[in-house]
């Protein structure tokens, strides 16, 4: 089949390459003639395990190619897919500028009928507005499927190729049937393409997202009180998830979230409530238990110096939002290392992919390395934002020989808090009782992070 995709970031980039991948040919098109000329060469403008690799595999075929050309790619897509940004306006709702945009440049280069299929993440109601911007540009047929993401960054591949379910929304059968033909190369072991109206697909993926950062903030809230109570929230995330009605998944307590999904989107649904005269109680405290949480990791470390940060200085793990990407919007660690800054602290951080991107954020206030344990040297703790895998089985020997004093602040609680202590360290997570360095036996093997 024959596929256009409007937009090379992260959703249209990866939908783009899968499709390729099974079969399809697909152009993508983009305004940015920078991020083109680097997706033509072969190079990812994003990082997402396996995508290079299967992007170079596509083009080499002859199966995948970019352009700025977008009328070239309308003409050849008979499904165009949207997959533009719509960041957060001034008020909180959602920009659909690019959005109608791009309905509008579709419709002007039509040439025949076309299957719109909307990737991008929008209101409800969107839909309405995408099919009257397209039918004032264009006397041909079309039809509407609004068709959300629910790709994770780090897994998007798997997401993609292997959904936990496919939601198409249209009010035409037949064009959901295409779009449905599309996506069968994925359904090979079960059925999982769910059908509905477009506004019922819109608020499908708003209430994911917002569901899922509502019991990330939840947790965050049990652990605060499990700290002061002197509870451990790990036991609690346990016994709570053993009950199948709530089960495990994003029971998991930390900084707080980021990326450019939750936050952007428990936005806008809380917008979108206020502006229909139904507000959204328990989303809008989900978001200002986020906005807490960050804070209170970071003032955590803070506090343990005594406020005045002057002539200390912090190592960081981390800078990407979550483990297995680069994308570092909303990051509670750089929600932190601002604060760490405003306090007079000194600081220096390490990624394994996403220090360029931090840089342009934070620009020189922040030292950011390129070695794992450099970072540490002369620095009077470590405090850990993202859970990648190298983090959890650390050499704890070398980390207290570089830092000033062992002392590890963990916003991902990677380790056993007693083995730490046991180390030498003082170490302090999110919901679980501090330990402060306990003497070390010269008979005991190395402590290992637990699962």
């Amino acid at each position: 089949m024959k596929l256009s995709v409007v937009g090379t970031g992260y959703v249209g980039l990866v939908a783009g390459v899968c499709f390729s991948d099974s079969g399809n040919h697909v152009v993508c098109v983009d305004v940015d003639g920078e991020k083109i000329k680097k997706l033509q060469r072969g190079v990812p403008t994003i990082f997402e395990p396996g995508l290079s690799e299967m992007m170079r595999k596509c083009q080499a075929a002859g199966r995948l190619s970019f352009t700025t050309d977008m009328k070239s790619a309308v003409e050849h897509g008979r499904l165009i897919f949207v997959a533009v940004g719509t960041p957060e306006s001034s008020d909180g709702s959602a920009d659909l500028s690019a959005v109608l945009d791009v309905a509008r440049a579709i419709g002007r280069f039509m040439d025949g009928y076309r299957v719109i299929v909307m990737k991008s993440t929008v209101p409800v109601g969107t839909h309405l507005k995408v099919i009257d911007a397209l039918g004032a540009e264009t006397e041909h047929p079309f039809d509407y499927v609004s068709n959300p993401e629910f790709m994770k960054e780090g897994a998007a591949i798997e997401d993609f190729t292997k959904p936990d379910r496919v939601i198409l929304g249209s009010t035409n059968h037949a064009a959901a049937e295409v779009v449905r033909e599309l996506y069968q190369p994925f359904m090979r072991k079960s059925e999982r393409i769910l059908t509905m109206d477009p506004a019922s697909a819109e608020m499908t993926k708003y209430a994911a997202n917002a569901m899922l950062a509502m019991r990330i903030s939840f947790m965050n809230e049990i652990a605060h009180l499990c700290a002061g109570l002197g509870a451990d929230v790990d036991a609690v995330r346990r016994g709570i998830g053993a009950d199948r009605r709530i089960g495990n998944a994003f029971l998991f307590p930390g900084a707080g979230y980021g990326g450019s999904c939750f936050p952007k989107d428990v936005q806008s649904l809380i917008s979108l409530g206020e502006s229909n005269g139904c507000p959204l109680l328990l989303v809008a405290a989900t978001q200002k238990a986020n906005v807490a949480q960050r804070n209170r990791f970071a003032q955590s470390v803070i506090d343990h110096f005594g406020e005045n940060g002057q002539g200390k200085k912090l190592a960081v793990w981390g800078l990407a939002f979550k483990a297995h990407t680069d994308d570092v919007r909303e990051s509670p660690a750089i929600v932190g290392i601002r604060r760490f800054l405003e306090a007079g602290f000194a600081v220096s951080a390490f990624d394994p992919e996403a220090g360029d991107q931090a840089r342009d954020l934070l620009g020189k206030a922040v030292e950011i390395q390129n070695e794992q344990y450099e970072v540490l040297r002369a620095c009077d703790a470590l405090v850990i934002y993202t859970d990648w895998p190298q983090f959890r089985t650390p050499d704890f020997d070398e980390i207290a020989k570089l830092l000033r004093t062992p002392t590890i602040f963990d916003g991902r609680n990677l380790y056993d808090p007693g083995l730490l202590a046991k180390r030498g360290f003082f170490y302090s997570s999110v919901g679980r009782p501090t330990r402060s360095p306990e003497p070390r036996s010269v008979t005991e093997n190395p402590s290992s992070p637990r699962d």
